[in-house]
């Protein structure tokens, strides 16, 4: 396993729920992040935030690390849910809070 992917994994798994995005959840870079932010604070989920615009190797290396080839990437305990669109299609859906509820992640202070 390369060092970026190591350093990956090590975010991935170090939390409930990770999102990896384009900028802050107070400051989302890009509409696709905002969106996906909004969703997790909806849901009233607790979550961790990897902002790629601050390291290149994270923003190349997640897309390789989960075989997807758009940022953001939501992870529920280690696992890869999908980009803004699955995002929003399980929400509207009811399935993301359901997986979210059936994973017991914590809920937001």
């Amino acid at each position: 396993m390369s060092d970026v992917n190591t350093r990956i994994s090590s975010i991935v798994n170090g939390s409930d729920v990770v999102l990896f995005m384009k900028g802050t959840p107070l400051f989302p870079q890009c509409g696709f992040s905002n969106k996906a932010v909004a969703i997790l604070d909806h849901c009233q989920v607790a979550f961790e935030s990897v902002d790629v615009l601050q390291d290149m190797e994270v923003r190349q290396g997640i897309k390789g690390f989960s075989d997807w080839p758009t940022i953001p990437q939501l992870y529920v305990k280690g696992e890869f849910v999908g980009g803004s669109d699955i995002m929003m299609e399980m929400f509207e859906a009811g399935e993301l809070q359901q997986l979210l509820d059936e994973k017991q992640v914590a809920k937001a202070l």
